[in-house]
């Protein structure tokens, strides 16, 4: 059987076909139905926040938040993420400014931020990379002395937390992403956590186009999500406490097999940080051995991918060129090993002898 970087966890199907049920007696399948309303109570209580929205994905989670915000001009962020976090900034004919990153977490480094703000900086957007927190309480402190906002991308937060509180509670809006591959997912889905009941209130209405039956406020889009997405992600909350402790039982078993001598990983030791397990992340000593260990598993039906790859700041389509050497070559070496909920202990066994073996 293939063995995938990532497997998408699934309840019992009785269990969400109880659920759906209640879809076919009342026909309500999207525009903000009682199960999205539901759904978004319990994610609530479980993140203990006070505003929450569930949308459509991730992507339109950050774009409406860089529009609710009524951000202009540049917006500094990591080039060490997904595409989406760069993407959803020139979407909104923003202008990326790239800080490297940090080698020990792969997080932004906040200690260079300061020095790339310009009088056109209006905003940081920050990644929490594999569901680690960056320097939260710097880059508040930066934007604070700069009356700039901050935006976090916790697409891979969900489930860890920082000091006692859920790592997307922080900053002026955090983003998450509920796609089929994450910790907990609602086949898609994402939401959107803001501190300000007013700018809650914004994005409410931006979700749905600016109106309210017959009432027009303001521009908006279509980042609402269905019944049925919703009924996944009410099937998969409970159960999220249990899927973190077999993935923190399979990532124990890499940290006691694989050889750390020719083998680096970024590090879980934060103050006050509880982990979610959201990726198992390795650091080759290089991108020829990297592409060796990548050959290696695939002629074994095993399949890891390059996460993150490219380095943002090396996108194609950018204008210009941002030098951020560190999150260049931690970009050509990092591997995400497989890592899923019913994940084999033998399964791993597996994978990093093949790996040690081509170190």
């Amino acid at each position: 059987m293939a063995i995938n970087v990532t497997k998408s966890f699934l309840p019992p199907i009785e269990e969400y076909q109880e659920i759906i049920k209640g879809i076919w007696e009342n026909t309500w399948l999207t525009n903000n139905g009682p199960l999205v309303r539901k759904l978004e109570g319990q994610l609530k209580e479980f993140l203990n926040v006070e505003n929450l929205l569930f949308v459509g994905n991730g992507t339109i989670a950050i774009q409406m938040a860089l529009k609710a915000l009524n951000l202009t001009g540049e917006i500094i962020t990591t080039p060490f993420s997904y595409c989406a976090t760069t993407t959803s900034i020139l979407w909104e004919n923003l202008q990326p400014v790239f800080v490297d990153i940090e080698s020990k977490t792969f997080n932004i480094n906040a200690d260079l931020i300061e020095a790339a703000i310009t009088e056109k900086t209006s905003a940081i957007i920050a990644t929490h990379v594999y569901g680690r927190p960056c320097n939260i309480e710097k880059i508040e402190s930066i934007a604070k002395k700069h009356n700039l906002k901050v935006i976090y991308d916790g697409a891979h937060g969900f489930g860890a937390t920082y000091k006692g509180k859920s790592l997307l509670s922080f900053g002026d809006i955090t983003t998450c992403s509920f796609h089929a591959t994450k910790v907990f997912h609602s086949i898609e889905g994402g939401c959107i956590v803001s501190k300000e009941n007013d700018l809650n209130k914004k994005l409410e209405l931006y979700r749905s186009f600016g109106h309210k039956n017959d009432d027009y406020y303001t521009m908006g889009i279509n980042g609402k999500n269905s019944e049925f997405h919703a009924a996944m992600g009410l099937c998969n909350l409970p159960k999220v406490a249990d899927i973190i402790n077999n993935r923190k039982i399979i990532s124990e078993k890499y940290d006691a097999l694989l050889n750390w001598e020719k083998l680096s990983r970024p590090t879980n030791n934060i103050e006050g940080f509880d982990y979610n397990y959201a990726y198992y992340p390795v650091l080759l000593a290089s991108e020829a051995k990297l592409l060796q260990v990548i050959d290696a598993l695939k002629k074994e039906d095993i399949t890891p991918r390059r996460y993150f790859y490219p380095s943002l700041n090396q996108l194609p389509y950018l204008d210009s060129y941002n030098p951020c050497p560190i999150s260049e070559n931690i970009a050509q070496r990092a591997l995400s090993l497989p890592l899923y909920y019913d994940l084999a202990l033998e399964d791993v066994e597996q994978i990093v002898s093949i790996i040690n073996a081509n170190l």
